[in-house]
């Protein structure tokens, strides 16, 4: 007798074993409001799932025994609990939401250093001021690698444009400050618009073939970046001027007040740049100014 008593016991034991239940409910914040895609797994078993556009999950085909569910969503506490699986369940599961403390946002530059896998050139303000005759500045990129400037006056004042690699400016992204300069519709870039943008740049970064610039379609081309005077702690004032063939003739006032109080600083400049240009028809009268 007691023998068949544990034979039937075991038997039961077995069936109890291999027996699936289901485990379902649904996922709430403390207002009742069903929270979409919250995430919930059990612990000690591969099963995991997210909640339906109803706030409802379902577990199925899950062996009797004892589990951890964890419930995770963005903006709540995260939730353990214990659940023992003997029969099919239901359960209804209350989130608390969590403050969530995160570190300063960190806005880091698109130029590329020495460890950034992209061919590139960054011309300084010395050399920028070497060769600033009142030119444009795809003239005084001229000399960097593959880069071909041409001008429609012959001069190198008023339309200008440039090649690099052999691809043409509608394909090459230009930004000022990381701010892009290129056209919104054509892509160009009209220096015209800009000229004497020399004297205000501290340096320039020339990356050719793919590089780190995330504005517009034409990455991909090269990358032109322009970074403008930085911060004079000293006051100043400065004149400047030069003379080229064909009329050419550039001058520039800037002045800046230095750093007042530790807190503020003002910087202005206002230049001209004239041209008879080497083609008939082709004179230029340009005016700027920077604050």
């Amino acid at each position: 007798m007691k023998r068949i008593y544990l034979t039937l016991l075991l038997q039961c034991a077995v069936l109890w074993g291999f027996a699936q239940f289901t485990l379902k409910g649904t996922v709430k914040n403390e207002t009742g409001e069903r929270l979409i895609g919250a995430n919930l797994s059990l612990s000690n078993s591969f099963n995991g799932t997210s909640t339906d556009v109803n706030g409802a999950f379902l577990f199925k085909n899950l062996k009797g025994g004892s589990y951890q569910l964890v419930i995770s969503y963005i903006g709540y506490e995260k939730l353990t609990k214990e659940v023992n699986v003997t029969a099919n369940q239901t359960l209804d599961i209350v989130l608390k939401q969590d403050n969530i403390l995160t570190e300063e946002v960190l806005i880091s530059a698109t130029r590329a250093t020495e460890k950034t896998p992209v061919a590139f050139v960054t011309v300084d303000k010395a050399a920028i001021e070497n060769q600033n005759m009142g030119q444009d500045i795809p003239y005084l990129l001229g000399l960097t690698p593959s880069f071909v400037a041409t001008s429609d006056a012959g001069t190198g004042v008023g339309y200008t444009n440039f090649r690099i690699r052999g691809t043409d400016l509608n394909r090459i992204n230009v930004t000022v400050n990381g701010i892009p300069m290129n056209d919104a519709e054509s892509h160009g870039t009209w220096w015209v618009d800009v000229p004497d943008l020399a004297s205000s740049t501290d340096n320039i970064q020339v990356q050719r073939g793919v590089g780190t610039s995330t504005n517009g379609a034409a990455a991909f081309g090269a990358t032109i970046n322009l970074q403008t005077t930085t911060l004079n702690k000293d006051p100043f004032a400065e004149y400047s001027s030069s003379a080229g063939s064909f009329g050419t003739m550039k001058n520039s006032v800037g002045v800046g007040t230095g750093l007042l109080k530790g807190k503020f600083a003002f910087d202005a400049r206002l230049s001209k740049v004239t041209s008879d240009g080497f083609i008939d028809r082709a004179a230029s009268d340009l005016k700027s100014f920077f604050v």
